[in-house]
């Protein structure tokens, strides 16, 4: 099989780390069409990889007014243009089955009925097009996939209702059994590290307010706490705190973000209250990292989401599900008592539900071959 990725994702996001999980082994079966819509130019991987910039190119410089003017140009003014372009490069490029993921307005430019008619069309939903995509460009995609690989049941479910009754998958990201992690006790004596990791939007920032608060607060009790971000821009809200922060931005492997995992006595897993299309349907690929960590897992955001009832029903984290900084000393509290615990059950849960191997086989369909 030759397969042709359309990925028009930034490359540090979450559907992009699914992607590269998904694809680990098989490099030389795949192509990658990157839709690039701003003027830094991908890190080259294993995998080949075209480099198709789309126009006007986002730069460096420009701030948000300067953004959206530049994103509106590109989607609206130039988007016949840039269409006409990604479908005549998918024509050039020799492939069995083409994998799109259901993300931008361009998601659905590869299509051309005549030229596919031999070809298996894949096509992944990663989030709610209403987050992501449109009604119109979801529904297309979800008829005319020959497989529809879904990050959740609950998005399968909806879909269906939305859309109508079609088979489908149900694709996430996955843990290396060999990366599971003894789970460590927490040290009293000595700093408790809290990690995130991740991409920060401003919708998490009362999220952090709340950590923070609750940290100064355990900090005056003369416990100590290291607050480590990786990947986020520097935050005003955790200057002049009674405990450390420490900000880590350079892009790093998978690897290297295991061993700062194990480095944690808390994972801490925000989910922003604001977007019901987001945590009632979406799985954090965020998440399924973390399970693999000798941390214990925090989860703090809306008890209704779909990570909070995975990680609730299975006591796979501490579980915080309001914007109070007192409930939030009770559950970091709570789960550096329970660390050992909760660890396990993170554990239980992959190997029943996240191990990599068994979701690389479904997704190569390698019991059907």
């Amino acid at each position: 099989m030759k397969l042709l990725s359309l990925c028009p994702l930034y490359q540090n996001g979450g559907a992009s780390r699914l992607l590269r999980r998904l694809y680990e082994g098989r490099e030389s079966q795949i192509i990658t069409l990157a839709i690039r819509a701003n003027s830094i130019k991908p890190q080259k991987g294993k995998i080949s990889e075209i480099d198709l910039p789309i126009y006007p190119l986002q730069q460096k410089w420009m701030r948000w007014k300067f953004r959206s003017i530049s994103t509106y140009l590109r989607d609206e003014f130039f988007f016949n243009y840039n269409s006409k372009r990604i479908l005549n490069t998918v024509k050039k490029i020799e492939f069995d089955t083409i994998h799109v993921i259901n993300h931008g307005v361009y998601c659905n430019s590869f299509y051309d009925k005549k030229y596919l008619d031999n070809k298996k069309i894949w096509v992944s939903f990663h989030d709610h097009y209403r987050l992501c995509s449109s009604v119109e460009d979801a529904k297309f995609l979800w008829n005319i996939a020959d497989r529809r690989l879904v990050i959740s049941e609950d998005l399968a479910k909806e879909y269906e209702k939305t859309f109508g009754k079609k088979k489908y998958e149900i694709i996430t990201d996955g843990v290396d059994i060999a990366e599971l992690s003894v789970p460590v006790k927490s040290n009293p004596k000595v700093p408790q590290i809290i990690y995130f990791a991740g991409l920060l939007h401003i919708d998490y920032y009362s999220l952090f307010k709340v950590l923070a608060d609750a940290l100064d607060l355990m900090s005056i009790e003369e416990k100590r706490f290291k607050l480590i971000l990786r990947g986020t821009q520097e935050l005003p809200l955790l200057t002049n705190r009674k405990f450390e922060v420490e900000y880590r931005k350079n892009f790093i492997t998978d690897i290297e973000i295991k061993e700062e995992l194990d480095q944690a006595a808390i994972l801490y897993l925000p989910i922003k209250f604001s977007s019901p299309d987001f945590y009632l349907y979406s799985l954090s690929t965020k998440l399924v990292s973390y399970l693999g960590g000798s941390g214990a897992i925090l989860y703090h955001g809306p008890e209704d989401a779909v990570a909070c009832n995975l990680l609730k029903k299975n006591n796979a984290a501490g579980i915080c599900i309001t914007l109070n900084v007192n409930d939030l000393v009770t559950q970091i509290k709570n789960t550096l008592e329970k660390t050992i615990e909760i660890s396990e059950a993170a554990i239980k849960l992959v190997n029943h539900s996240f191990d990599l191997t068994v979701i690389q086989k479904r997704f190569w369909e390698i019991d059907k071959l």
